[in-house]
């Protein structure tokens, strides 16, 4: 059985890593919702997604793809 690549895995750490690897405007790019548009930032970004599952799924799904499946 697959281990969850999200297990044990904060939703700030994941806007964080991607930030860091893709910075705000790609993110944008990628996903298109407002908290990575206007006045971004990791904080205004944890409350549209604790708020928006549909976005909160698209952002983990852009972790896994790109940053979790590289990892041990």
């Amino acid at each position: 059985m697959a281990q969850d690549p999200l297990h044990g895995v904060t939703l700030e750490r994941i806007i964080t890593e991607l930030h860091e690897k893709f910075g705000w405007e790609v993110m944008a790019d990628k996903i298109r919702i407002n908290c990575f548009y206007e006045n971004p930032s990791v904080s205004s970004s944890l409350k549209f997604l604790r708020k928006t599952p549909w976005a909160r799924k698209k952002v983990e799904d852009l972790y896994i793809h790109t940053i979790a499946k590289n990892r041990p």
